[in-house]
């Protein structure tokens, strides 16, 4: 009985902790400073959560070089998760998606050279 009170417990805080994670911005913030380096890219959307280390590692990836990233968590963001499974039709994360429209690239997994020839793949479809 105790265990399922702090099962339930648990389910609420991380209910309440998701409303709040849903309402911030899901745009990373850049350096003004660095604006015109990422006038570079594309739109950049990656799909993640929270506890999966590839995700960390694609977002300290991108922040690290100054790349401008969409986070959209999964978890937390019911869309997002629609659009990862239905849209994108994959089951895991990290998913990015770089581009718009008819010049999307979406890339499932990461790793800085599948993400560099992912990126020049996408710029050369402009």
């Amino acid at each position: 009985m105790t265990l399922k009170i702090l099962v339930a417990a648990v389910f609420v805080c991380m209910f309440s902790a998701s409303g709040m994670a849903s309402e911030q911005s899901h745009q990373s913030t850049l350096d003004p400073a660095k604006s015109q380096v990422a006038m570079r890219y594309p739109q950049i959307v990656l799909y993640s959560v929270t506890w999966c280390p590839h995700c960390k590692e694609t977002k300290e990836y991108f922040t690290r070089n100054n790349i401008p990233f969409i986070n959209r968590d999964v978890e937390v963001d019911t869309k997002a998760m629609e659009e990862l499974t239905g849209k994108y039709s994959s089951n895991g994360v990290p998913v990015i998606v770089i581009g718009t429209g008819g010049n999307e690239v979406v890339v499932k997994g990461f790793t800085p050279e599948l993400f560099q020839e992912s990126l020049k793949k996408a710029q050369a479809k402009k």
